[in-house]
């Protein structure tokens, strides 16, 4: 028997096992690691974002994706890793972001507008662990990260910017210029983990917006309460009247804050006095004649129903967003639906004062400029519209009206050219398409223009000016110009814009006034004007304001939120650099 053999046979099949074994170290040291799920979510994402059709829309979980021009760009310059995910899971700033969007009612707008349904649906899913396959959970994380960035985009443009564009809702209103760059907030707050802040970043910095947001938050609290009573409809409650419905009209200021609630009184049905100051207070904060009496008009204001309220302050925290980032450490701010001015210095207001606004048919514009002169004793080119519809009408009916208010009638527009005799000229001859003739009226006593006009370059030739009108800062109502802005005290006005230059003090500018003469003065400092159109806001002194929509602006921007395609509201001014 040969020993060997076996021995041989042995060490053949070590050697084989051994060669076997190698192979497979060698293979299993060469062979690709499984990737990450962040690796795959990436993979998704980019997937996604490959396969979205601009034409046709980007959809995720059947939410549009309104940020479709942003998105693609910042994920691709973050190779397409997630913001959301790391491999931990859920990071905390997406667990911040699901906050502030279930709080965006104390803004105005609502949550259900940042995918918040679609977003917690798969956060739930995720959290309960309900996706098998570690391809579906890709996808699943790549669909939440999408979603949360899209409503980060969204949410960020709608507060610093606002859901409607009010150019396209109104002719006469112009957009400030400034841009977000929303993609860089987004990537700084997710770097540093402070989401909360970068959102409160976004929201107009200005005090009145904050003051707003409180506002809406007791009003929504109040409603929540049964909100205010109905006041019943009668002949004028009048301060010391008694009468049932006084006890409905104590309860109804109470509840609002009016009255205070500890006040009392031996008969509740009595209009006393505390009463009586209560309605006035209310009729100041609603922009009515602080009289006391409970007439048509505090009636209606009265019955406003708390819901209509909260609208109202929905819509002006809409409009607030709007707004210039800055408005200026020095500006003029005219807020037309108060019909008021106020002049503002180091952020203080110390000018303010009473104003006539444009009739509706002839309404004052919303916009921005910089005032750059003024004018003593100005001459007034009346305007096309205001000639045929009010001065030639007049010319007809009377044949020295020209000559009475000191009118000159010009052929044509040439500077040079010499004036007419009115008393030649058949104006029932002319109208709207036919008018040849220039009409300047000289500076005096009944130039519509006053004494001063303020000038402010803009493309709707609306300006501040004086009015020997004074009467008509005494009316409540005072939207009855032909969209200029008349202001109540022009030389105190004149003399805050002036500041400064020490050739231009309060006498010198009455004595320049007293000369008759034109003057044309250029403003040392530049100041902006800011014309407003406000119709609920919180003053300084925390009284919640209300005013009529004399313009029916809150309608039209009321119907423009409801009916607004949730996939164009994106911001024009939402950008990525």
């Amino acid at each position: 028997m040969d020993l060997a053999r076996p021995a041989i046979r042995m060490f053949h099949v070590v050697i084989v096992l051994g060669a076997i074994i190698a192979t497979a170290m060698v293979r299993l040291s060469w062979a690709a690691p499984a990737p990450s799920l962040v690796e795959q979510v990436s993979a998704r994402i980019q997937a996604r974002i490959v396969a979205q059709n601009r034409l046709t829309g980007f959809t995720c979980r059947g939410e549009p994706i309104c940020g479709i021009q942003l998105l693609p760009p910042f994920y691709a310059a973050r190779a397409y890793r997630p913001v959301w995910l790391d491999a931990a899971g859920l990071r905390p700033t997406a667990m911040a972001l699901i906050r502030s969007i279930c709080g965006v009612g104390e803004d105005g707008l609502s949550p259900q507008d940042y995918h918040l349904s679609t977003i917690k649906r798969l956060k739930e899913e995720v959290d309960a662990d309900l996706i098998l396959g570690s391809d579906s959970k890709a996808i699943h994380w790549a669909d939440l990260d999408l979603l949360l960035t899209d409503a980060f985009l969204l949410l960020g443009s709608h507060l610093s910017a606002g859901r409607v564009n009010p150019e396209t809702l109104h002719t006469d209103w112009l957009l400030s210029d400034q841009t977000v760059d929303m993609m860089a907030i987004l990537d700084q707050a997710v770097t540093e983990a402070q989401l909360d802040q970068a959102i409160d970043r976004l929201r107009p910095a200005q005090p009145a917006y904050t003051r707003m947001r409180t506002a809406l938050v007791t009003l929504g609290a109040l409603a929540l309460r049964g909100g205010w009573p109905q006041v019943p409809l009668s002949d004028t409650l009048r301060p010391g009247h008694r009468h049932a419905r006084v006890l409905a009209l104590r309860h109804r200021l109470q509840i609002s804050g009016d009255l205070p609630a500890a006040t009392t009184s031996e008969s509740p049905d009595h209009l006393d006095a505390d009463l009586t100051r209560a309605v006035k207070r209310f009729q100041i904060r609603h922009g009515l004649t602080p009289d006391g009496l409970v007439g048509r008009r505090t009636l209606a204001a009265l019955n406003v129903p708390i819901e209509a309220r909260i609208r109202q302050i929905e819509l002006n925290l809409e409009r607030l967003r709007w707004l210039p980032t800055a408005l200026g450490a020095r500006h003029i701010a005219v807020n037309t639906a108060d019909f008021s001015l106020t002049a503002v210095e180091n952020h203080q207001a110390v000018l303010r004062m009473r104003v006539v606004v444009g009739r509706p048919a002839r309404r004052t514009p919303v916009f921005s400029a910089p005032m750059t002169y003024l004018v003593l004793n100005p001459y007034w080119t009346i305007p096309h519209t205001i000639v045929i519809e009010d001065v030639l009408p007049k010319a007809v009916a009377d044949p020295d009206y020209f000559e009475q208010r000191s009118i000159k009638v010009y052929h044509g527009w040439d500077e040079t050219s010499d004036p007419i005799d009115p008393g030649s000229v058949n104006w029932r001859d002319y109208g709207e398409n036919n008018m040849p003739f220039r009409f300047v009226q000289a500076p005096g006593p009944t130039n519509p223009l006053g004494r001063i006009k303020f000038m402010f370059p803009n493309k709707f030739s609306v300006y501040l000016h004086d009015t020997p009108g004074r009467h008509q800062f005494n009316r409540t109502r005072r939207y009855i110009s032909s969209g200029c802005i008349r202001v109540e005290k022009a030389a105190a006005l004149a003399h805050f814009l002036l500041k400064g230059n020490g050739h231009w003090d309060r006498r010198r500018i009455q004595a320049a006034i007293q000369t008759g003469e034109r003057q044309l003065i250029h403003i040392p400092r530049q100041v902006l004007v800011h014309l407003f159109y406000i119709t609920a806001w919180v003053d300084e002194m925390g009284v919640l304001q209300f005013r009529n929509d004399i313009y029916d602006r809150d309608v039209a921007l009321d119907r423009a939120l409801r009916t607004r395609d949730r996939t164009t509201l994106l911001s024009p001014k939402a950008s990525i650099r």
